[in-house]
């Protein structure tokens, strides 16, 4: 049996940032020579502590951000894709209909399809007449609520997720992991990324470990997480000591 095409590529993806300081510029590494493959239908985790380039890396996937080298390479140009994390683009002068209106056509919906979705989206997000409000009204947990219900309605090719979302209280938190789970256990194609690997290793079989933008591990999940468990032990024992 042959091998499916890949429906991403990244080729030796890196990403530097230029700023100035107070008396001089610096350099941003954000990301280095970043390689792997994605294939239809599977759920391809990305590990890595807080800071280590896991959420620019999804934003560098999803088109936000440009690489200052290397490529993302498509399975074919119209794929659409979905950055499911807190309201990442939302317009706060418009109303929590409109903004999930416009996320649906940015995901590949026609107007038509997009006002079909919102019905759905409304009720999921339990915000009832707040979703007619504007969304600078919003509290994180409302704008969370509304950025995930929007993205998990909408049908696309590739859905990047960026950590477990909280998105309220403990019942709606439920529901939402249920319903995320029933999408990932589809033949949807998900990027998940997360600094437990707990998570990552319950999710996905194949997955990389990214450590100050770089990939330190990438393959069969079980093998990456120890990897990681491993050095974060190391690092915890040495803070211990300096204690």
């Amino acid at each position: 049996m042959s091998t499916p095409e890949p429906l991403l590529t990244v080729n030796n993806v890196g990403l530097t940032f230029n700023g100035f300081g107070w008396f001089n510029k610096f350099r941003c590494e954000a990301l280095s020579d970043v390689s792997f493959d994605v294939f239809p239908g599977e759920v391809f985790g990305v590990m890595g502590r807080n800071g280590c380039g896991k959420s620019t890396l999804l934003r560098v996937l999803s088109g936000v951000i440009k690489p200052t080298e290397g490529s993302v390479q498509l399975q074919r140009a119209k794929l659409t894709r979905a950055l499911l994390t807190l309201g990442l683009g939302f317009k706060p002068q418009l109303s929590g209909r409109d903004n999930a209106l416009l996320g649906c056509m940015l995901q590949g919906a026609s107007k038509r399809e997009a006002r079909a979705m919102l019905k759905s989206i409304q009720e999921f997000s339990e915000l009832e007449d707040f979703f007619d409000q504007p969304v600078k009204t919003y509290s994180s947990g409302m704008r969370a609520r509304l950025g995930f219900s929007t993205a998990l309605t909408t049908n696309v090719d590739l859905l990047l997720i960026d950590e477990t979302l909280s998105v309220g209280d403990s019942a709606f938190n439920k529901k939402a992991e249920t319903a995320l789970l029933s999408k990932i256990n589809s033949s949807q194609t998900v990027i998940f990324v997360s600094h437990n690997e707990k998570q990552v290793e319950r999710l996905c079989k194949r997955a990389i470990w990214l450590e100050g933008g770089l990939i330190n591990a990438s393959g069969a999940t079980k093998d990456v997480s120890s990897s990681y468990r491993e050095f974060m032990h190391e690092l915890r024992v040495k803070k211990t000591k300096h204690l």
